[in-house]
């Protein structure tokens, strides 16, 4: 069985601290269920015609996605494979919470799960999701709460993904 999750995010490394807590949890409590995973933020496109023509989600990830970010997400989906069937960065570009309605709808999501505590989530043009996501009928949400300690020397770097939360 498959369920889709999806998970929003500001493509930072903190961010996964959110993927991380969900996994953990359904490793203790899932037996048989395999998850696909988006990772989802929210992307302002702009007006320009020249952007919205020449612009693509490959370009548009190259400005808001890290390596480090892809490697360390990498890594979780490794140390889940027995949860984890597929994991996908997409963004959501809309601006009314009916298109946020269809493309959960679309999407065929099952769960949502975000931190409002997020610290990156409004440069580079990405915009934040919960609104959007607390508004939402159409599916089970639920907050996250992030707890980082003040002193984390790996913070910033991949290793924070091995530091446990």
């Amino acid at each position: 069985m498959s369920t889709t999750i999806l998970i929003a995010t500001d493509y930072s490394l903190e961010s996964l601290n959110i993927l991380k807590k969900v996994l953990k949890e359904k490793s203790t409590t899932e037996q048989n269920t395999k998850y696909r995973i988006l990772l989802v933020s929210g992307y302002d496109t702009g007006d320009s015609i020249r952007d919205l023509l020449f612009n693509t989600k490959t370009t548009t990830f190259s400005k808001i996605r890290t390596k480090e970010f892809c490697d360390a997400y990498s890594i979780i989906a490794n140390k889940y494979s027995h949860l984890v069937d597929k994991i996908v960065c997409d963004i959501f570009t809309g601006s009314l919470q009916r298109s946020f309605n269809n493309y959960v709808k679309a999407e065929n999501i099952a769960e949502i799960y975000y931190s409002p505590s997020l610290k990156n989530k409004n440069t580079k043009g990405k915009f934040d999701l919960t609104p959007f996501i607390k508004k939402c009928k159409e599916t089970f949400s639920s907050e996250i709460v992030l707890e980082t300690p003040k002193v984390m020397p790996e913070k910033g770097r991949l290793a924070e993904v091995f530091a446990e939360i």
